[in-house]
């Protein structure tokens, strides 16, 4: 069949569901949804620093192998750098301790994604172990912010959403283990939808990630495009230690299903007292009114949870599997200081001096803060926060390079304080893309749900993109910049 060449321009007007119709249709061969990925990787990836590891080779042979009829067929996508291994291809965690790993298979998740019919084309940025909230390691250099290249994309999927946002692919794999797909999405204006815990395997690799704060799933350009990712890749693998309830119907069938009328509370002010920037301030503000034009019940309110303890807890849960994850290597020894980034070993000295005792009576203080919190979504269908409490931050803000822990962790309690409650608690969150400072900074609004409750999440969300349209919204460096 003989088909018409896809411009850049047309590869880029549509998301990943519109590009695989147009394959579907024969409009479109899949080489030339190749094609066109690449080309852009190759324009913008010079300024972004988004794809580390390219898999373009692979990718070609892949397609002229012939790609399973799954709902994706042909749309070119990027695997994070991180926790998902992809058979071949370097599996470092950003980390020079790592540089030599090569898994001879895929991970679960990456092989739904070639059932899905997707097309992996490279690996992309990350920070070491995924511990940092701007996307900047020694091993790969820094990524750069699309909207503007002075500013960190967010992390640690921050490679991910810089290759989105600039029109590379229209969505790529992202994790979450203290906002690490929402933090992306918020700076790089992208939707980002962190699933329920175990909604998504860890394995065969692992049963949870960071004593069940991590999630996986993607960022993208569209609700649906996020719906039906997780529709692709959810569910539970054999010996999984849980799994999270099952949907009441197909993900990508909530897109476009009215929510009904729901109780929404907003928080102006984060939980742990810290300022929030008054441009993170007037976007939930904005947001707050939108789902009252919208019909929803809207109230100021928040969940009533020991803040400071749960922040203590989750800085001893990043501690102790710092150290874990660089045990795997070095068999229980703090490593070679030259292997590892001066804060990345910093942690690990801390966690290695947690005892047995004191990090199982941690996880039970978290368990009694998130039923604390789950107390609150009784009463309220939605808990809608900035993303976060500050606006992009700029390289270097985050510096890797130090060695005191008590200082970061005081940096990172400063900007997010609304997202890391979440992977504690295990419900589902999702940064929306609503709101543009004057100056052209995206700033995201998080949208939090029951556990187990995707499926009204994204109810909401698509009801959101519906009234207040982000997909033609594109940063200066995609070349195709309007919309502000």
């Amino acid at each position: 069949m003989e088909v018409c060449p896809v411009s850049i321009d047309r590869y880029e007007e549509h998301d990943g569901l519109g590009l695989a119709a147009l394959v579907r249709r024969g409009e479109v061969a899949p080489q030339e949804l190749l094609d066109a990925a690449l080309a852009r990787i190759q324009r913008h990836n010079p300024r972004l620093n988004a794809v580390v590891t390219p898999l373009y080779d692979a990718a070609r042979a892949e397609v002229a192998r012939g790609l399973p009829p799954g709902p994706f067929q042909g749309v070119p996508f990027l695997v994070k750098e991180l926790v998902a291994s992809v058979a071949g291809a370097a599996t470092t965690a950003s980390s020079r301790l790592f540089a030599r790993q090569m898994p001879a298979a895929d991970s679960e998740i990456v092989a739904r994604m070639r059932r899905a019919g997707l097309v992996i084309v490279g690996k992309t940025n990350s920070p070491e172990f995924g511990l940092s909230p701007a996307t900047e390691s020694l091993l790969y250099g820094v990524t750069r912010n699309p909207w503007d290249t002075a500013l960190t994309p967010g992390g640690s999927s921050g490679g991910a959403a810089a290759a989105v946002a600039s029109g590379m692919v229209p969505a790529a794999h992202a994790t979450d283990g203290g906002g690490s797909i929402r933090i992306p999405a918020s700076c790089c204006g992208l939707f980002g939808l962190k699933p329920t815990r175990a909604r998504i395997s860890a394995g065969p690799e692992g049963g949870e990630g960071l004593s069940g704060l991590a999630h996986q799933h993607v960022v993208s350009r569209s609700v649906r495009d996020s719906a039906a990712l997780l529709d692709a890749l959810a569910g539970p693998m054999p010996g999984d230690p849980y799994q999270a309830p099952p949907p009441e119907r197909p993900y990508l069938d909530e897109v476009g299903r009215a929510p009904g009328r729901l109780r929404i509370a907003f928080a102006r002010t984060a939980p742990t007292g810290v300022p929030v920037d008054p441009a993170c301030v007037a976007a939930v503000e904005d947001a707050a009114r939108l789902c009252e034009q919208l019909g929803h019940h809207v109230e100021e309110a928040s969940p009533d949870f020991d803040a400071p303890a749960l922040e203590r807890g989750f800085e001893m849960v990043f501690a102790t599997n710092t150290m874990a994850n660089i045990a795997r290597a070095t068999g229980g020894a703090l490593p070679d200081r030259e292997l590892v980034e001066p804060l990345t070993y910093a942690l690990a000295e801390a966690g290695r001096g947690v005892s047995a005792s004191e990090y199982i009576l941690n996880l039970h203080a978290l368990h009694r803060q998130a039923r604390r919190i789950a107390g609150f979504f009784e009463r309220h269908d939605i808990w809608l926060t900035p993303t976060l409490a500050q606006t992009p931050r700029p390289l270097g803000w985050f510096d890797i390079r130090s060695s005191d822990v008590r200082a970061w962790m005081d940096r990172l309690g400063a900007y997010l304080p609304f997202t890391y409650p979440l992977n504690v608690t295990g419900q589902p969150a999702a940064s929306v893309p609503l709101h543009w400072t004057p100056q052209g900074l995206p700033i995201g609004c998080q949208f939090a749900a029951r556990y187990g409750e995707e499926g009204l999440l994204l109810r909401l969300c698509a009801q959101l993109e519906a009234a207040r349209p982000w997909f033609h919204r594109r940063p200066p460096v995609s070349g195709l910049a309007h919309g502000h």
